[in-house]
C-alpha cells in the first residue's frame, strides 16, 4: 500500500482555511467527514477571519449526521428523539396498554427532568441522578423510568445520534425485599361470606346485585387466572367433559384510554395462551352461569355490564374493595391479584414449583418462586427426632451413623463422627 495522508475519522474535519471574498468579507471552508463516510465541505461567511473561523466551528459541532438523514444529532433537544421514538413506538408489535405505559412514563417522569436538555448534554451522571431521585419515590417507578430511558437511547444509537447509552453504566436499582402473601383459609372464607351478603339486607336502596364479581373470585380462586384472563372467558372457551371442566386461555379483558374497556384476542404472553383444569367449586359458577345465556352468545364473554360488554376490571376491583370492607380485611393490602399468589402456592406446596408455573402460565419457575409463592414457614420435627435419638447422652442408637460409610467413621471421636455424618448426608 501506498502512503499518504491519513482517513479523515468519522465526525471529524481537516484543515481550515479562511479566503477572501469580496470587500471586508471572509469565509472558512473546510471538509467533514459525515456519519456515513462521505467527505463534504462546510463553509461559514463572516466580516473578519476569526469570526468566519468561528461560525464555521460552531456550524461543525452542531452538524447533523448525514447517515440518519439530518434527523438527529448530538445536538438535537431531547423533544425532537422522543417525537421520532413515539412515532417508532406506534409502529411496534406490543400491546397498547404497554405502548400506553411507555407514554405515560415519559410524559410525567423521563421528559420534564431532560427536556432541556440535548442529546450531547444528557450524561451517565445526570442519568444517575435522574434515577437516584425516582427510587427516592418507589423501586416501580425507578424501574419503569429507567426502561423508557433504555428504549430512547438505544433508538439514538439505531440511528447514530448518540456514541454510547448513557444509562448504561449507571447503578443498579436497589430492590426493596418484599414479603409474597397468600390469602389465609380464613380470609378465603371472610371473603366468600362478605360477597354472599353484599347488600343484600332490607334497608339496601338500589338494584340488587347480579352476583358477577362474587362469581369471579370463585373462578379465579379455582384457577389462578390473572382478573383479566379470568374476567374475559366465554362459553366457547369452556370444554365441560366427563373428566371435568377445562378452560381455555386465549384472551385477556383490558383498557384503553380512548377506546374503552374490550376483550383482547389474546393474553399477556405467548405462554399465557394454556388449558387450565377447573376444579368442581369454579366448574358449578361457570355452569350456572353459562346456563343463563343463550346459544347466540357462545362468544359474548360470561362476565358482563349491562351492554353485554366486558366486565371491566376497575369496577370489579372497585366491588372487591367493598367486599373487603365487610369482611374487616379493608387494611390488609388485599387485591384481586392475591388469589393467583394463593392458587401458586397450594400447586408449589401439592405439585411442585414446576406444576405450578405451567398452571399459571410463566416462561420461568424462577418467576412463579420469586413472585407468587408465598415462603413455607412449616417446621419439620423430624430433624430434631433424628438429632435426638442419634446424639442424645442415654441409649444412643447408632442407627443413622452406621448408614453412613462405616470404614470411614471407624475410630473417629464423637464430635469428628458428627461432621462426617454430615458431609455424607450432604452428598446423598
Amino acid at each position: 500500500m501506498s502512503g499518504g495522508r491519513p482517513r479523515t475519522a468519522i465526525g471529524t474535519y481537516g484543515t481550515i482555511n479562511v479566503r477572501t471574498c469580496g470587500h471586508r468579507r471572509y469565509v472558512a471552508r473546510t471538509r467533514f467527514r459525515d456519519l456515513d463516510g462521505q467527505l463534504r465541505e462546510v463553509t461559514a461567511t463572516a466580516g473578519s477571519r476569526t469570526a468566519a473561523q468561528a461560525e464555521l466551528k460552531e456550524r461543525l459541532v452542531c452538524r447533523p449526521g448525514y447517515g440518519t438523514g439530518g434527523l438527529l444529532s448530538m445536538s438535537s433537544p431531547l423533544g425532537d428523539l422522543v417525537e421520532l421514538w413515539l412515532a417508532d413506538l406506534a409502529l411496534r408489535d406490543i400491546s397498547e396498554n404497554t405502548k400506553n405505559n411507555y407514554r405515560d412514563d415519559l410524559r410525567l417522569h423521563v421528559r420534564p427532568f431532560f427536556e432541556h436538555y440535548t442529546l450531547g448534554e444528557i450524561t451517565t451522571g445526570r442519568v444517575e441522578s435522574f434515577l437516584k431521585s425516582e427510587l427516592a419515590v418507589s423501586y416501580s417507578r425507578a424501574k419503569h423510568s429507567r426502561t423508557v430511558l433504555n428504549l430512547l437511547f438505544t433508538f439514538a444509537l439505531r440511528n447514530d445520534a448518540m456514541p454510547r447509552n448513557p444509562v448504561e453504566g449507571t447503578s443498579p436499582l436497589a430492590k426493596p425485599k418484599s414479603q409474597i402473601q397468600a390469602l389465609t383459609l380464613e380470609q378465603v372464607q371472610a371473603i366468600r361470606a362478605a360477597a354472599a351478603t353484599w347488600r343484600t339486607g332490607p334497608g339496601v336502596k338500589g338494584p340488587k346485585p347480579d352476583g358477577q364479581v362474587r362469581d369471579a373470585i370463585e373462578v379465579l380462586l379455582g384457577t389462578s387466572m390473572r382478573p383479566g384472563e379470568a374476567l374475559a372467558l366465554r362459553p366457547c372457551d369452556i370444554v365441560d367433559g366427563k373428566r371435568g371442566m377445562v378452560a381455555h386461555v386465549r384472551g385477556t379483558v383490558v383498557y384503553v384510554q380512548g377506546k374503552g374497556t374490550f376483550r383482547q384476542d389474546h393474553p399477556k404472553t405467548d405462554a399465557s395462551i394454556r388449558q387450565i383444569p377447573v376444579p368442581a367449586f369454579a366448574a358449578e359458577v361457570l355452569r350456572r352461569r353459562i346456563a343463563l345465556m343463550g346459544p347466540e352468545q357462545r362468544e359474548r364473554t360470561i362476565f358482563a355490564n349491562r351492554t353485554g360488554g366486558p366486565l371491566s376490571q376497575h369496577n370489579f376491583r372497585r366491588t372487591f374493595r367493598e367486599f373487603l370492607v365487610l369482611a374487616g380485611l379493608q387494611d390488609t393490602g388485599i387485591t384481586p391479584r392475591w388469589y393467583r399468589r394463593t392458587g401458586a402456592t397450594v400447586l408449589a406446596r401439592g405439585l411442585g414449583m414446576e406444576a405450578a408455573a405451567t398452571h399459571l402460565g410463566h416462561t420461568s419457575k424462577a418467576i412463579t418462586e420469586g413472585h407468587y409463592v408465598e415462603p413455607d414457614q412449616s417446621i419439620d420435627y423430624q430433624a430434631a427426632a433424628v438429632l435426638e435419638k442419634t446424639l442424645r447422652p442415654r441409649d444412643r442408637s447408632s442407627a443413622m451413623v452406621s448408614q453412613s460409610s462405616s470404614a470411614d467413621l471407624h475410630g473417629l471421636p464423637v464430635g469428628q463422627v458428627v461432621i462426617a455424618v454430615a458431609t455424607t448426608s450432604s452428598r446423598s
